[in-house]
Parts: structure tokens; C-alpha cells; sequence
């Protein structure tokens, strides 16, 4: 169960007023001597320095939105029970988080992630969690009930006005000396149905346990489309983290619902509007293996953020997920891989991604060219070049190591010579390419032995139409 505040993205000294009364503030608003429900001239006489800001619905209702977004990578099952109160199931979530003191911790993390505060609270029943939510932040005040046997004993306690079904009574209920829950259920039941209708004791029986809830579960929408306007301009890369793990947080949300994986996101950062306006920042981020992990994008994102320089302050900032997948499911094995967890080699390749740049993480890439100088190379990582060598059985013998360029032999008695006189083991392999890019070549490679039983992979030119015997040798690999 969560009640947040309506203070998002905001740090230091900082209060939210309604009607002209503090509704809202940050911890160090409270540290100032502010207090809820003080008018905003007693704020400027006891804290001057506390930045008051006015209620926004409409923000509010946006934190809303992106924290139930955020809050279901945990759990399908999240449900808005009022304007400001969220429910969610983790009942069948336990194990898969390592238990509820751990889950707690993540959601907390998350919470906090968005620039919110919270009341966070555990019940059997999620009216039942409501209520305990909404006591007021004093020593000694639980909020946690795991066990049903347990919840009656900590509804009894609670006041009474916390339940807005017993409003309307008031008056009546004070009269006939209640003060708590606990006092209102020890009166008879039937007395209390004509008194006060069935509205309230529904209401009651909801939160005890007593009766069944219904709920109206949170959709994710089909497509991820997150944006941050940014209080200030900002005009370094590092400072723009915070947003970023906003949006981050939200789509491992998306991803959890639509049990998908990013594979490549770009955060697009709008700088200020006018006639000399520039063109948005892309920064993309790519994954050597998709990924729903929120702190293992956050991770990458700091560290591409890190090498960013500004071009202009940036106002806004907007993720898309430029590359969605099919999440595969988690190994079933029953031993673990010897390599260490899976996963480790694709998060080291990303790390060192983000750090260095993709065009300084190279990967072997082979092409469908027969030429031997052109058929392999290495190229940026994610480059797209084909990566996939031909069937061994579909090539004669092949070098271990290829030089970069051809060393030109000297040849006697018309035989290549590099140390000693190479003897031609095996019949010449013929290779004629390059005429559909004007770098043709038309070579005999041979595999030359020398006197100590190394071998080398040795060319001859060709000249014309036919075999020139005297034409060149070169040195172009040598064989393990």
C-alpha cells in the first residue's frame, strides 16, 4: 500500500500548499521547523529560505501514473484505490524478490528513485493496509500486519476518522463514545446498520477481512513513451542521471508487464526552444544482451552519461526504446555454467561499451568475399556486419595468422624462399575476385614447407590468361 506526497523532483528545503496550508514538505522543510497545516506567512516567518509551491493536480496525477507504471515490475497486480493511495499484490512475489523484507527495499528504492515519498505499508487486505498507511508519521506507529490473526488487533487501534465511510457520523459516533474502530465494531451490529446504513459496515468488513475486495487492476499501456520537464535548465551531463532513472524505472515497468526486454533505448534530451533552437541530444544505449534489469540500465546510462558533453542546457528529456524483444526465459538447469553467471560476459561487453565507445569494442566479423584480406576483420561491436563463418568443410586449409600485408619473397631457382627454400606441399587453390569493385586480384596460394617443417601460406600473381612463371611470390600467413 502506498500514500505518496506530492513532491516529486524536488530536494533541499521544500513545502507544498493547499488552500494556502502546507500539505506537503521535505524532510528538510521539517528540520526547518515547517509543520503541516501552517499557513504559508507562518512558513516565511519561522523558514524564509523553504521554496513553497502551490498544489498541482495534474502533476500529481502524472507521479501517480509513472509510480504505478513503476510498480509493476513487481507484480501485475497493482490497483489505484483513491487519488493518492496505490495497492499492490505481492503475495505471489515473495520468493521471486527473496521475501518481503527484501521487496520492501527494492519498492522503497524505486519510490525514491521517482523523486517520491511514502508511506509503505503491509496488510492481508488492501483496505485494511490503506488505514494503516494513513496514521500519522509518530514512534511506535506499525504499519506492517503480515499475519490475518494479527490484523484485527491493529485496526482496533486506529482512529476513527481515518475511516471516510464514518464521516458522515461523526457526530452521533462521538456521542455514544467511540473513538477507535475497535469501539464501533463492539456495538451491535444491527443498531449500527440502522444508525449508519451499510455502507460502513461493508467498508469495515472489507478492511477486517470479513468480505471480499474488488479491484480494478492497472493496465501497461501497448508502447513506452516517458518524458521529464526538468524544474531548471541543466547544463551538465551527470545532473541529467536523475531524470534518466525516472524514465529507466518506469520501463522496467513496461518491460515487466509486456514480459519484454530492451535490447537498445536512446534518451533524447530537448534543449531550449526558439529561432536558434538546435536538434534534441540522442544518447543511445546498447545492450550486448537485452535486458529488463532497471539498476543494470540505470548503470550503463551513468556511464554513457559520464562521456557526454552538452552541446546546449538541456530542458527536457524523453526515453524510447528503440529495440523490444521477446523476454527468453531464465535457465532451468540444474547446475550452474562454469563460466560464472550468465550474463557476465554481455554486461562486461556493455560496461566497457558505455565507457570507451562502441567504435573501441571491436568483435570478429567475416564477409562473403573471397578475398583472404577482406573475408575477416575486425569491426565495432553491434556494427550489423555479418558474423557468421562458413562451414570448415566448405574451405580448403586456412592460416592461423594472416599478415596485414602480403610480404613480397624472393625467389631460387623459381621457388619462393623465406629462410630456406619452401617445398610446395599440396596443388595450388586459384582465387579471382574483385572485379565488381575494381580491386581485382588473381592469385595461386600454395602451402610452402620450409626445411625446419613450418609451413606458410604463399601466393604466386598471375599475369594475363596464363600462368607466369616468373611472376611474383608473396608471404601472406602462417599455420599454427
Amino acid at each position: 500500500m502506498f500514500r505518496p506526497t506530492w513532491l516529486a523532483e524536488t530536494l533541499g528545503s521544500h513545502a507544498v500548499l493547499d488552500a494556502n496550508r502546507v500539505v506537503a514538505m521535505t524532510r528538510g522543510a521539517r528540520e526547518a521547523g515547517v509543520r503541516l497545516g501552517m499557513r504559508r506567512a507562518g512558513v516565511g516567518a519561522i523558514a524564509p529560505d523553504v521554496l513553497l509551491t502551490d498544489r498541482d493536480p495534474a502533476r500529481e496525477e502524472s507521479a501517480m501514473q509513472d509510480l504505478a507504471l513503476t510498480l509493476l515490475r513487481f507484480t501485475p497486480q497493482v490497483a489505484r484505490l483513491s487519488a493518492d493511495t496505490l495497492a499492490i499484490d505481492v503475495s505471489a512475489s515473495l520468493r521471486l524478490f527473496g521475501g518481503l523484507r527484501a521487496l520492501l527495499r527494492l519498492v522503497a528504492g524505486d519510490v525514491a528513485g521517482l523523486g517520491l515519498t511514502a508511506r509503505i505499508s503491509v496488510a492481508p487486505t488492501a483496505a485494511g493496509a490503506s488505514l494503516l498507511a494513513q496514521q500519522p508519521v509518530a514512534p511506535g506507529v506499525r504499519r506492517r500486519v503480515a499475519q490475518p490473526k494479527h490484523l484485527a488487533r491493529a485496526l482496533n487501534r486506529l482512529p476513527l476518522a481515518l475511516l471516510p465511510e464514518t464521516h458522515r457520523f461523526a457526530a452521533w459516533i462521538e456521542g455514544v463514545g467511540c473513538q477507535t474502530l475497535g469501539d464501533l465494531r463492539r456495538l451491535p451490529r444491527a443498531g449500527l446498520k440502522r444508525r449508519c446504513g451499510e455502507e460502513l459496515l461493508d467498508a469495515m468488513d472489507r478492511a477486517y477481512g470479513e468480505s471480499p475486495e474488488s479491484f480494478e487492476w492497472e493496465r501497461a499501456p501497448l508502447t513506452f513513451a516517458g518524458m521529464v520537464e526538468l524544474p531548471d535548465r541543466v547544463e551538465h551531463a551527470e545532473a541529467l542521471l536523475f531524470a534518466g532513472r525516472r524514465l529507466l524505472l518506469q520501463m522496467a515497468g513496461w518491460l515487466a508487464a509486456q514480459h519484454k526486454a530492451v535490447a537498445q533505448y536512446v534518451l533524447l534530451l530537448e534543449h531550449e526552444r526558439g529561432r536558434e533552437a538546435i536538434e534534441p541530444t540522442a544518447v543511445p544505449v546498447a545492450l550486448a544482451q537485452p535486458s529488463w534489469d532497471p539498476e543494470h540500465l540505470i548503470r550503463l546510462l551513468k556511464e554513457r552519461l559520464g562521456r557526454l558533453t552538452l552541446p546546449a542546457p538541456v530542458i527536457v528529456v524523453r526515453l524510447a526504446a528503440d529495440d523490444v524483444r521477446e523476454r527468453e526465459p531464465e535457465s532451468d538447469s540444474l547446475f550452474p555454467d562454469a563460466g560464472g553467471k550468465p550474463g557476465d560476459f554481455e554486461r562486461m561487453v556493455e560496461l566497457l561499451t558505455s565507457r570507451l565507445g562502441a567504435e573501441n569494442v571491436l568483435q570478429f566479423a567475416v564477409s562473403p568475399d573471397h578475398r583472404p584480406e577482406r573475408a575477416n576483420a575486425w569491426a565495432p561491436l553491434g556494427s550489423g556486419k555479418p558474423t557468421k563463418a562458413p562451414e570448415a568443410a566448405d574451405l580448403p586449409e586456412r592460416p592461423f595468422w594472416l599478415l596485414d600485408e602480403p610480404l613480397l619473397l624472393i625467389t631460387r631457382n623459381h621457388r619462393p624462399f623465406y629462410g630456406s627454400a619452401l617445398r610446395l606441399a599440396r596443388k595450388p587453390e586459384r582465387i579471382e575476385a574483385g572485379w565488381f569493385d575494381d580491386q581485382l586480384i588473381t592469385r595461386d596460394y600454395f602451402v610452402g614447407v620450409a626445411s625446419d617443417h613450418s609451413r606458410y601460406w604463399v601466393y604466386r600473381e598471375r599475369i594475363g590468361s596464363q600462368e607466369d612463371q616468373d611472376g611474383r611470390w608473396f608471404l601472406h600467413g602462417l599455420f599454427g
